[in-house]
């Protein structure tokens, strides 16, 4: 099923920032231009091979910007291009929401008392 043809926006939206690591690294970048080394330590858990892919795709689907400062050692940072940028202020509810309610999120999830 095309995702771009259904009458619900939000799987126009989960085509660009579908799965676990997108949303992270959209918050961690949307401060200003980072560089690659800075967003593995901030998205914790994530292995450099897939922060890569990751990365690659937000950059093709014109979210990021990735410019190569062609110094050496190399140089490389990410940036939100304009595009970029509302699709942050759009998540910024959801992040809110997320915040507001790992309370209740962490005790539905937490392993039962016996």
């Amino acid at each position: 099923m095309n995702r771009m043809n259904t009458p619900c926006g939000l799987d126009v939206a989960l085509t660009v920032i579908g799965g676990k690591w997108k949303p992270l690294i959209l918050f961690h970048v949307q401060s200003g231009p980072t560089r690659f080394s800075e967003i593995l330590r901030r998205v914790g858990g994530i292995s450099e091979k897939v922060l890569i892919q990751q990365l690659r795709d937000l950059v093709e689907m014109k979210v990021l910007l990735r410019r190569d400062h062609q110094c050496v050692p190399p140089v490389v940072d990410y940036a939100l291009t304009p595009f970029g940028e509302t699709l942050v202020k759009a998540l910024v509810p959801l992040c809110d929401w997320g915040t507001a309610n790992r309370n209740v999120l962490s005790a539905i999830m937490a392993p039962p008392r016996h």
